[in-house]
């Protein structure tokens, strides 16, 4: 067909729906160099095609483009540019495509090209008007100008479009880069305007653009909140249970926290202050007192100098910090109670701290201070006069701290070339609590493993002899006694993974770590009597029996302590078999233990450990001389013929031997009198109540948690206690069965953030049971989707999505030391569970009805060729044996499905509420998040749900970092 004029060249593209390149090479004919008046012909046909539909198709915009691209860069010509402005008019608010997926992009980019025009088109104008001002003409650049900022506000005030920008300015860096040049231009230009409608409306169109880039970071903070007992548990778990771990999973964890539940920074920072505060006074007298002292006053600070790193600005998180503690001192009984219990002004020690890490100022400090000690003044006496000469542990802590740095230069010299200068420093660190003090400042800054080395390191050095006198045996046999009980007062206070976590860079295994892995009792760990570490040289047992027996007491010259140490367990079994058989009498055994204690407690130490497993393994009615020999054994010795600490020692070691006998003596109702310490040694033992269910603990604790609204340090240890014993799956089934019982919408909510906190002991497991096993099972079998419906569905979804940030955030990291102890034996093998081969219909998978609609969402050929459970963890190549991730591919597969059946329930709502979550609390479903598992054609099924068909939420679910992902979105943002 012969084409006459451009109108009917438009008309004939329109119908035949011609490429853009037969369009460009047939249009070039009507664009001959210099002519100007065409384009009206063009915007005439293109005005006249617009009207048609609803929405202009994409090929209108492509015909606007090439007009715009072709030779309108002379922005004088005032009818030419007008006929663009009222084309762009036409359609710039309503825009949609519902072509393929390059089709789609295509529109984007085209938006953008039609930005960047449109804004150098104001920049023209504004330019003119100026000229005009000064020329005493400004008529006509004023209204040009009026009339871009109108299109500009129009385009840009539709999120839609925003979004579609979003997409495009990832598409092309260097379009937007020119966009941001236009700005500043812009800027300039409009600086130099006296019309101030005019500027005011440009700068709105200015911000609007600058958000473009960051339109899915933004959330509201809640503000009609004050308490948060996510964060008031997680910080109380930590301080009870993990003072040894780095703050920097912490401060993750409580960022994870404060971004799902949107709280501002001041009532975050203080209701971590609430929760120390309170931590304090709950805390049981002794060690645990010390420990929390040590967390709040040393580790909190350094917790909050890493999040000030996360925040805005320096000076607004010191802002925060300030206003966090004005609150704060509008607690006043709380703050009364901590300090009655600390024996001092625990606030001010507290800002001198947090003044000395750069989190306050020197103005905001005295200011809290004066009036904290104004409020003090009113209130009851404080400081009691019996208490009045007892030093307060928060002064001691953080005088403890440098005398740590200070310890451990003193250990890293030469230990030979003044073995005595060093016994003195170890003993005054025996002294009263300066142990536990010293423990704990140095778990609370991240040293106790430094700390433990050395004196691994230390206990080593004993163990190799040279000629020596009984002075120098006396100082080596003590030195290898305060370095073994200090060991082991370390392993049994803060976990064994402090020993051992840090190898030998050497390649030697030392003594203490050999015999700590294979001989110490510890909770969850069970020791065989009859191993061969508890085996060793025959001729030695021999000669160590004939040494406790006969001798009226061991000699210390090339006494090696580390092979009596090994021996014992052998040496013991000899001689409780010699008692038994009748060959030895009582007063023998006596004389046998005294020397087995009488110069360096380790020994008893080490025979006890072996008297603990060897009574594990008898029946009832045989275990009465295997406990009386322990009893022999924990009991002091009464003589002036002792080395020196004696006293002190003795007090370590029965704290030690205490916390090994436990378990057997609560098994066999055995009771023995350790030497009293002066401190409630073991605070949480034997929590749970005897001969009772322990679902029903279960349920009990957490219905008065519950009501309460928050967990204290009591049931924290109760919870881990039951998750200890009833396994991972029992723990979380359990609990969310309560859950789902929950009919009251604030309760829901409420069990939702006490739950997650609870769940933090150990996140992984809890979450591995919680996506790929129970979620399933309720979302998969008709009969329970009952209990998915609202509140208790909307709070479970909340808390799967806060359970799945948090570990696919942190689960490339290390496992705390509370959850390397617990049994896996309850966790399914998931590679099995979900077979690698994608063939082969995993057993999730299997469970769902067959969905024969194969979808061929997207129509491009790229898009067919699209498996419908491809994801952009594919493409990012994530490691899918890791069972996380594992887990998380196949739940998101299982909504696919949900979303693309035919069957709608409450299962189907509850997918919806999972995904609003996920929205909710991610800022931009990108690499690393755990919608990068989520199959590309779940995108363009949720947007038919109306609750999710916003391009705000297309662009949060969609990982834009992909070229595939960019297409997705830009289909389904595209067809809105």
């Amino acid at each position: 067909m012969k084409v006459v004029n451009l109108k009917q060249a438009i008309l004939q593209a329109w119908k035949e729906r011609w490429s853009d390149y037969q369009w460009a090479v047939n249009m070039k004919k009507f664009f001959p160099k210099g002519a100007t008046w065409d384009i009206l012909n063009l915007a005439e046909a293109l005005l006249e095609q617009a009207m048609i539909g609803p929405s202009p198709n994409p090929l209108i915009l492509s015909y606007l483009k090439y007009a715009i691209s072709s030779q309108f860069d002379d922005f004088s010509r005032d009818l030419c540019v007008q006929a663009l402005l009222d084309i762009m008019d036409m359609f710039c608010d309503r825009l949609s495509c519902h072509g393929k997926a390059e089709e789609c992009i295509g529109l984007c980019r085209a938006l953008l090209s039609a930005l960047h025009w449109l804004l150098r088109c104001t920049a023209a104008s504004a330019e003119r008007l100026r000229e005009g001002l000064e020329a005493g003409t400004p008529a006509a650049g004023e209204k040009q100008l009026a009339m871009c900022l109108q299109r500009l506000e129009k385009t840009l005030s539709s999120t839609k479009n925003r979004a579609l920008l979003h997409i495009a300015k990832l598409e092309e860096a260097s379009s937007w880069t020119a966009i941001e040049h236009c700005l500043l231009k812009l800027g300039e230009i409009l600086a130099n305007l006296s019309n101030p409608q005019l500027r005011s409306q440009a700068e709105q169109c200015g911000t609007l653009i600058r958000s473009i880039p960051t339109m899915l970071s933004v959330h509201s903070e809640q503000l009609h909140k004050t308490g948060f007992p996510t964060v008031h548990a997680v910080v109380l778990l930590e301080g009870t249970m993990n003072l040894t771990g780095e703050t920097q999973p912490l401060v993750e964890q409580l960022m994870m926290v404060k971004r799902m539940q949107h709280i501002p920074t001041p009532l975050f920072v203080l209701e971590i202050w609430k929760a120390c505060f309170v931590g304090l006074i709950e805390s049981p007298e002794g060690t645990g007192e010390l420990k929390w002292t040590a967390f709040t006053f040393l580790k909190i600070p350094q917790v909050l100098v890493k999040l000030k790193k996360y925040s805005h600005g320096d000076k607004d998180f010191t802002e925060d910090v300030n206003t966090a503690f004005e609150f704060l001192l509008k607690l006043t009984p709380l703050l009364d109670k901590a300090d009655q219990r600390c024996n001092c002004d625990c606030t001010n020690f507290l800002l001198q701290e947090c003044s000395k890490q750069g989190l306050l100022s020197e103005a905001s400090m005295n200011n809290l201070m004066a009036k904290r000690k104004a409020d003090r003044e009113h209130a009851p006496q404080l400081k009691s006069d019996e208490n009045a000469n007892i030093q307060p542990n928060p002064g001691l802590i953080l005088r403890a701290e440098p005398t740590v740095t200070n310890i451990l230069k003193t250990m890293d010299a030469d230990h030979s070339k003044s073995p005595e200068g060093l016994l003195g420093v170890l003993g005054h660190m025996l002294s009263g609590k300066s142990l536990d003090l010293l423990l704990a400042a140095a778990a609370a800054t991240g040293k106790l493993k430094s700390f433990a080395r050395k004196f691994i390191n230390l206990n080593e050095f004993t163990t190799h002899r040279s000629e020596e006198s009984t002075k120098a045996a006396s100082v080596r046999a003590l030195l290898f006694d305060i370095s073994f009980l200090m060991l082991c007062h370390v392993a049994q206070t803060y976990g064994s993974e402090v020993i051992l976590s840090e190898s030998n860079t050497g390649g030697e295994v030392f003594f203490f770590e050999t015999w700590m892995q294979t001989c110490m009792p510890e909770e969850g760990k069970i020791l065989n009597p009859d191993h061969p570490c508890f085996r060793p040289d025959s001729t030695k047992v021999e000669s160590l029996v004939a040494l406790l027996n006969n001798s009226s007491e061991i000699k210390l010259v090339q006494m090696k302590w580390h092979e009596a140490c090994l021996n014992i367990s052998a040496a013991i079994l000899e001689i409780l078999n010699a008692w038994e058989n009748g060959v030895l009498a009582f007063e023998s055994i006596q004389k046998i233990t005294d020397n087995i204690k009488g110069k360096v407690c380790s020994l008893a130490v080490c025979a006890v450990a072996w008297l603990v497993a060897h009574v594990r393994m008898l029946g009832l009615d045989e275990r009465e001389k295997s406990l009386q020999m322990i009893r022999q054994l924990a009991g002091p010795l009464y003589s002036e013929n002792t080395l020196q600490f004696y006293n002190e020692r003795v007090v370590i070691m029965s704290s030690i031997l205490e916390h090994m006998c436990a378990d057997v003596l609560q098994q066999t109702a055995t009771q023995i009198k350790f030497p009293s310490t002066g401190m409630d040694t073991m605070p949480y033992w034997n929590l749970l109540p005897p001969k009772r269910p322990i679902k029903e603990v279960l349920t009990d604790i957490f219905a008065k948690v519950l009501e309460k609204g928050w967990v204290d340090s009591r049931s924290i240890h109760i919870f881990d206690t039951l998750l200890h014993m009833g396994g991972v799956y029992w723990f979380c089934n359990n609990l969310i069965k309560e859950l789902l019982k929950e009919t009251r919408k604030e309760y829901t909510l409420r069990a939702v953030e006490l739950l997650y906190s609870i769940f933090c002991l150990d996140m992984q497991q809890v979450t591995l049971v919680l996506l790929g096993h129970i979620l399933p099972g309720l979302l998969t079998d008709s009969s329970k989707w009952h209990s998915l419906m609202d509140p208790p569905g909307t709070a479970l979804a909340k808390l799967a999505v806060w359970c799945a940030l948090s570990s696919y955030s942190s689960h490339k990291g290390q496992a705390s030391s509370r959850q390397k102890k617990r049994h896996r034996e309850d966790i399914e093998d998931y590679i099995s569970l979900f077979p690698l081969d994608d063939m082969q219909p995993s057993k999730l998978m299997r469970l769902l009805s067959s969905n024969e609609e194969d979808a061929n969402i997207l129509s491009s050929p790229t898009d067919r060729s699209m498996s419908s459970s491809l994801s952009a963890s594919q493409l990012h190549t994530v490691n899918m044996r890791d069972p996380l991730n594992r887990v998380l591919a196949n739940l998101f597969l299982l909504i696919s499905s949900i979303l693309g059946s035919r069957t709608a329930g409450p299962h189907t709502q509850f997918v919806q509420w999972f995904m609003e979550e996920c929205v909710d609390c991610l800022e931009q479903g990108g690499r690393g998040s755990i919608l990068q598992f989520m199959p590309f054609t779940t995108v363009s099924e949720l947007v038919k749900v109306s609750a999710m068909s916003s391009p705000k939420v297309v662009l949060a679910i969609t990982d834009l970092s992909l070229p595939l992902g960019r297409q997705v979105a830009a289909k389904a943002i595209a067809a809105l």
